[in-house]
């Protein structure tokens, strides 16, 4: 995995820190750009590893997640959830959620602006993420700039055709979909959570704007699309780009696939971008001063 990463570029400051859980502690990496002083208020992306819940931690994403903040110019904090087998679902999501809101909540004290914040991630972190701007809708906070959606997966039921077409021959197959599935889920009846299956939550409505990227020869891929419509046809703002010569996990192999390197170019472009945009509006006179 390490192998085919590209060099980690040096940033500002990299930091462990660990925030409360409803289980007990959560590691949190928080990477900061170089030139920003701490006290300086910048966006912020919370980000969620992949690994099928299952595997993956802060290090294994060390690198893509220091190419976002370098790239974007923004603040990463990686949180490494609880895995399966040991933590069944809703696990990831509980501490995701927990560890979101907790962020938010510190944004001073991190040199963070509470008016832009974004959720981000790969995979099962992409499926983490999604669940996490729609808690934090229903919840009221905390309130999303923007969600950076990496091959996330969207639909647990694994009823997409890419799950036939690509469930053979590429890294992530369907049997070992099937794998993750029995570590991470209590039972059957879990997939059909709206936490787990975000396609499948009963509202769609009022979520912050979306990347949505996919890989043309991975499973996952008709979900990711079908999340995309489902995002769109609520009324969200919604990018949806499919490299569609690929396949899932590439964008960390930058080494060795050069598409990699494009692919983080265009989130960190996105996100900055949409962070930009978040700093202007607040930055206009309101009505009522007007």
């Amino acid at each position: 995995m390490f192998t085919s990463q590209p060099a980690a570029p040096q940033i500002g400051s990299v930091e462990n820190i660990v925030v409360p859980g409803p289980a007990g502690s959560i590691p949190v990496r928080h990477y900061r750009p170089a030139g920003m002083p701490k006290q300086e208020a910048i966006a912020a992306l919370v980000f969620f590893h992949g690994g099928g819940f299952t595997l993956g931690d802060l290090d294994t994403h060390d690198t893509l997640c220091r190419q976002l903040c370098e790239e974007a110019g923004v603040a990463v904090l990686s949180v490494d959830y609880r895995l399966g087998p040991e933590h069944k679902f809703p696990a990831a999501h509980v501490d995701g959620f927990a560890a979101l809101q907790w962020i938010a909540a510190h944004a001073t004290e991190l040199g963070i602006s509470p008016h832009c914040i974004a959720v981000g991630g790969d995979s099962a972190g992409g499926n983490i993420a999604a669940s996490c701007a729609i808690m934090a809708r229903d919840s009221g906070g905390p309130k999303l700039a923007f969600q950076l959606l990496i091959y996330p997966a969207t639909d647990f039921r694994c009823i997409a055709p890419s799950h036939q077409r690509n469930g053979k021959g590429y890294l992530l197959t369907a049997s070992m979909i099937e794998y993750f599935c029995a570590c991470y889920l209590a039972s059957d009846a879990d997939r059909l959570d709206w936490r787990l299956s975000p396609l499948l939550a009963a509202e769609h409505a009022r979520l912050p704007p979306a990347l949505i990227m996919t890989a043309g020869f991975d499973p996952l891929v008709d979900e990711g699309r079908a999340y995309a419509e489902q995002l769109r046809a609520a009324g969200n703002l919604v990018e949806y780009i499919c490299y569609e010569g690929q396949f899932h996990g590439f964008i960390t192999m930058g080494r060795v696939v050069a598409q990699a390197n494009d692919a983080v170019n265009l989130c960190a472009e996105r996100l900055k971008n949409s962070c930009a945009l978040i700093g202007k509006q607040n930055a206009m006179p309101s009505a009522a001063s007007s």
